[in-house]
């Protein structure tokens, strides 16, 4: 029935969007995480929106990752009004320890460094999914498309036309702005020739889940060793997730090791703070890339989230670039769309340019700079970052300086996040 809806919604476009001559404002191509944050963003902004997910939802909500949610992100959510549904199924987290190998001297962040109540959030990937699926739906000026798929996309001067493959049926709409959220191999990108830059790391990732015998008490960890950087995070349940990085060989070795023996290696890099682990579903790995686009923008064309960039997980920064990527492009629309302007126009989606691709840039170098910096044994190297660690903790306006980064906090501010 629901199908069926959706169908009837997608075949009959207002009368007077085929008089203004397109269907729909803007057209966003991926309903991961990222585009759902776009539309609902949009929500009260008057522009009327076309939400095209390739994937089942079932499948799309089953996927087993869980994010850091950092406190930019939490504030954008709140403007956007869906914060409320999604905080009771998430974890927050109150302090940070950061580590180097055996060095002694741990840096450690807690609210109070910042006079706030939580440092950040962990949201297992169905926490955030299903509460924005559930909001997109309820939004009237949204048109939600899942399984659907674009075959074929065609840019012209004043207008994009779309063919889209819809329950076993090809139609077409037409749009002023395609936003291509489709993910780090981006079709949409691709096919419009923009091109990326950057290089596959040396590592790949294992995550897992566990469990462990004495509470997490709220703290997340990132523990750097030569090999690479080690993350827990806490997740509702007293359960943890763990983000270990190592080379590509030692990682899949650890893969194939069986539970108790994955277990033996993973309480010696995790620690005793949390007495014996329990491993919780199956352990997954990933190769960990670096990219950015050339261009986020060209005319009637924007990307957003990991479409445009990939950044090295360390601090937990991949998805919040993207959600902070969704808020400045619904402010440079929004804004754009109140003065009567082309939203498609690339000198208008330049504004959202110029705004995100330098501070995602400053993020990808940074992370980038910490992997490179803790992730080996060069003696010049060790003494050089334990100094930094030596000033970090010693040195309270670095400290904070550097909390903020991580949060989100440095930067330009959206106007979702300051409501």
């Amino acid at each position: 029935m629901a199908q069926a809806q959706l169908t009837q919604t997608f075949n009959a476009p207002q009368t007077s969007t085929h008089q203004r001559g397109y269907d729909y404002d803007l057209v966003i191509v991926g309903g991961g995480i990222v585009g759902l944050t776009l539309a609902s963003a949009l929500k009260d902004s008057g522009l009327s929106v076309l939400l095209v997910e390739a994937k089942v939802e079932s499948a799309a909500v089953a996927k087993g990752q869980a994010y850091a949610v950092h406190m930019l992100s939490a504030l954008i959510y709140q403007g956007i009004g869906i914060w409320d549904k999604i905080l009771p199924n998430i974890e927050t987290y109150r302090r940070v320890r950061l580590s180097d190998g055996d060095y002694p001297g741990v840096v450690e962040w807690e609210t109070g460094d910042i006079n706030a109540q939580d440092l950040g959030y962990v949201a297992e990937h169905q926490a955030l999914l299903h509460p924005l699926q559930k909001f997109v739906k309820d939004c009237s000026h949204v048109t939600y498309l899942c399984p659907a798929e674009v075959v074929n996309i065609q840019y012209q001067q004043d207008v994009v036309t779309i063919d889209i493959k819809f329950a076993d049926q090809m139609q077409t709409v037409r749009t002023k702005l395609v936003v291509a959220a489709d993910g780090s191999r981006s079709r949409i990108r691709q096919a419009a020739g923009i091109k990326t830059h950057g290089w596959k790391y040396w590592q790949s990732c294992i995550v897992a889940f566990v469990k462990p015998e004495k509470s997490h008490n709220n703290t997340a960890y990132e523990k750097f060793q030569s090999s690479g950087p080690f993350a827990i995070l806490p997740l509702p349940g007293n359960r943890c997730r763990i983000v270990w990085t190592a080379p590509h060989e030692e990682a899949k070795a650890l893969c194939a090791l069986d539970d108790q023996q994955f277990l033996a290696e993973l309480q010696a890099r995790y620690g005793n703070q949390m007495g014996k682990l329990e491993l919780l579903g199956d352990r997954f790995i990933f190769q960990v890339q670096l990219m950015q686009s050339d261009r986020y923008v060209l005319h009637r064309l924007a990307l957003v989230g990991d479409a445009a960039h990939n950044c090295h997980p360390v601090g937990g920064q991949g998805l919040n670039l993207g959600i902070r990527d969704v808020a400045a492009l619904a402010q440079v629309l929004q804004e754009a769309y109140a003065k009567g302007e082309d939203i498609g126009n690339i000198q208008i989606l330049k504004r959202y340019e110029r705004w995100r691709q330098r501070e995602n840039l400053t993020i990808l170098g940074f992370t980038d700079l910490l992997d490179r910096m803790f992730s080996n044994n060069i003696l010049p190297v060790v003494l050089v970052r334990r100094l930094g660690l030596w000033i970090m903790r010693r040195v309270p306006v670095v400290k904070i300086f550097s909390l903020k980064l991580m949060i989100g906090l440095k930067g330009r501010v959206p106007k979702l996040a300051q409501q």
